[in-house]
């Protein structure tokens, strides 16, 4: 369009392989008009959002898939390699992994959603009737700044770790809820959302921050809005949470429950205002074995969050009951 006409439209979609294409029109085109009419299925910023079949296909897909692995009752643990090939899966994490298995989700290092466009979350609970006091982590992103990155895990864990508190010999840990405000008794340290205004609930510098703060004003392990923004934005603006669980009695295996959540149209402001109040915390497990002949680091940074403040973390919830009928 070589002019700038009033009340112009641009609209933006992405391809399958990634290209984002993009077209404008004029007010009285016959697109407009079209579009006048249509219902607006969500907003984004400053975005209207309209989804396409494709789209709302997709979502039945996936609840469709969902109800076929609910019924198949209690499964044994297994996880994919990169490969596709069906392994047995013996650690504490591995309700994710079976669930991922049964959808055919192999790993990959990729910040995208997990299947057919939606970020797969599934949380262990002991009865599917409770399933609003499961603690779920949300993302595991390692520091983008700080001493923790400017000298790495070992200089870190030297200076902010402490022994281990159960009395394994030669190990640091670095571990515990940290929530914003408040100093943490065994590291000393305090989360601060740098450049974030509470009483708006908006970022309010570009360059801010989540940082843990030492006594003397130091940045010791920071993520910058920025790279945390891009990668929930990404991974969660349609996000599916699924109860489990587990039974060890003979082998590890997992039944999944009926009743899930459905969030769509997310923002990394909601996921700021819900740290400010505490309800998302950093909750790492990082340490450091024979500490002081050859150190084996262990990483694991951990921001969580109980079930019951999920539906905070959307603009758009809905608890879903399988089958789903439209």
């Amino acid at each position: 369009m070589a002019n700038r006409s009033a009340d112009r439209l641009l609209f933006l979609s992405v391809s399958s392989n990634g290209i984002i294409l993009g077209y404008v029109v004029s007010p009285d085109d016959k697109i407009s008009e079209e579009f006048s009419k249509h219902e607006i299925d969500d907003i984004f910023g400053v975005f209207n959002i309209i989804e396409l079949t494709k789209t709302a296909n997709n979502k039945k897909k996936l609840l469709n898939e969902l109800y076929r692995i609910h019924e198949l009752d209690w499964i044994k643990s297994k996880r994919l390699d990169s490969y596709g090939n069906i392994l047995d899966c013996l650690s504490s994490n591995c309700g994710g992994y079976t669930l991922e298995a049964e959808l055919g989700i192999t790993p990959n290092g990729y910040s995208e959603p997990d299947y057919l466009g939606w970020e797969i979350k599934q949380f262990g609970v002991k009865n599917f009737n409770k399933i609003d006091s499961s603690i779920i982590t949300l993302m595991t992103p390692e520091p983008t700044d700080g001493l923790y990155k400017v000298e790495g895990a070992r200089e870190f864990l030297i200076q902010h770790g402490y022994k281990d508190k159960t009395g394994r010999e030669d190990r640091i840990n670095f571990g515990g809820i940290h929530k914003a405000g408040i100093c943490h008794s065994s590291t000393n340290l305090e989360l601060q959302l740098i450049g974030f205004d509470k009483e708006s609930g908006k970022i309010r510098n570009s360059n801010g921050k989540i940082a843990l703060i030492d006594k003397l004003g130091n940045d010791v392990a920071s993520w910058s809005f920025s790279s945390m923004l891009l990668h929930w934005n990404r991974k969660h603006n349609q996000a599916c949470y699924i109860p489990s669980m587990l039974d060890k009695a003979v082998e590890q295996k997992y039944k999944y429950g009926n009743e899930i959540l459905l969030g769509t149209g997310t923002d990394f402001q909601l996921f700021l205002q819900q740290m400010d109040l505490g309800n998302i915390y950093y909750d790492p497990g990082i340490k450091m074995e024979n500490a002081s002949t050859k150190p084996k680091i262990k990483k694991r940074s951990q921001f969580r969050i109980k079930s019951k403040f999920l539906k905070e973390l959307y603009k758009k919830n809905e608890i879903v009951k399988l089958p789903f009928i439209e």
